[in-house]
């Protein structure tokens, strides 16, 4: 899977999943443009894919807003001239049952997680259609497929996420751009770090594997979209969630 000669950007970059993600890009040969609204955790990471040989970039921004997203791909593309691999992986979550969820909670989480991956596409596809090349990864939740009380927002919008990937991957896939999405599971990330001892406990309990994800484990299925060898696979959803849903 060398990614030699590849521009990738990954959203949500500074910590958890999208971090693995860069990483293991980075080590598989791509230039990676590292992208949220924390630049100091951004500038860290690009330090550790610098030290380890490969190329990094550090860019503010908040996918949340069109402006901010044209921003910060307007200056990759200064730099690096071109996008080859686009990781959808911001996300946030603001939990509660729906009857006590407030409207800007709601807004809030489909602004970032749907909206967010809605305008980082439209400004990266007129390059990738120029150039016949393109692999899109947008990553959802094994909840948007499973449910789970107390996240309608954030499941709305990782299922939306879904029905984002399959109807661009249609649109698109005669100029060899692939769009594909990648659902985990309860993945090892400061987010569920902060879970409860007794929930973590019932999550293993569901999870036949026995144990909980990596970011490494989503990385690698991202890595693989991204390569030429999934050249032949669109519109699709990889499932990394240990066996606990099974679709």
């Amino acid at each position: 899977m060398d990614l030699n000669g590849r521009i990738a950007v990954v959203t949500g970059a500074s910590q958890g999943i999208g971090r693995a993600c860069a990483q293991v890009l980075a080590e598989a040969g791509a230039s990676v443009a590292l992208a949220s609204r924390n630049v100091e955790k951004l500038q860290a990471v690009a330090g550790e894919i610098e030290a380890a040989g490969h190329h990094a970039m550090v860019v503010e921004v908040n996918v949340s807003r069109a402006e901010s997203v044209k921003a910060g791909i307007s200056k990759i593309l200064e730099t690096w001239k071109k996008i080859d691999i686009l990781v959808n992986n911001a996300g946030v979550v603001r939990d509660n049952l729906f009857l006590r969820m407030k409207a800007e909670d709601w807004d809030a989480v489909l602004r970032t997680n749907l909206d967010g991956a809605y305008h980082c596409i439209k400004e990266v596809l007129p390059g990738m259609v120029r150039q016949r090349y393109g692999r899109i990864i947008n990553i959802t939740s094994v909840v948007a497929q499973a449910g789970n009380p107390g996240q309608a927002n954030y499941i709305a919008s990782k299922a939306g996420l879904i029905g984002l990937t399959k109807a661009v991957a249609a649109e698109v896939a005669r100029r060899n751009i692939t769009v594909n999405a990648v659902a985990p599971g309860f993945i090892a990330t400061p987010m569920t770090d902060k879970l409860p001892e007794d929930v973590h406990k019932k999550l293993l309990g569901i999870i036949p594997v026995g144990r909980m994800g990596t970011g490494l484990d989503v990385a690698h299925g991202v890595r693989f979209l991204a390569s030429e060898e999934a050249g032949y696979i669109t519109g699709h959803v990889l499932n990394i969630n240990g066996g606990m849903y099974m679709a």
